[in-house]
């Protein structure tokens, strides 16, 4: 089973690398982006064997390690093999 979590900044919350990108992309000459928000993408394989207990474990993780619930949200999709 695996698991992945995509991981943003709350609204609100300054995206300097976002910002930069943003930027970065207008002096390419690509005009048409008015905002950007970079996040990130966590998979993992996990040995759980049924979705609900690996979701339950995930947000554990979530909770303690992987992402900073101040300032990140985080959404999980279980992925079944």
């Amino acid at each position: 089973m695996r698991a992945r979590v995509e991981v943003m900044l709350k609204a609100g919350v300054l995206d300097p690398q976002g910002e930069a990108v943003r930027h970065a992309l207008g002096g390419l000459g690509f005009e048409g982006v008015g905002a950007v928000r970079q996040g990130k993408l966590i998979e993992l394989d996990l040995t759980a064997t049924d979705a609900g207990d690996a979701r339950a474990e995930v947000v554990k993780m979530c909770e303690a390690l992987l992402v900073n619930t101040v300032i990140e949200r985080y959404r999980i999709e279980i992925v079944e093999d």
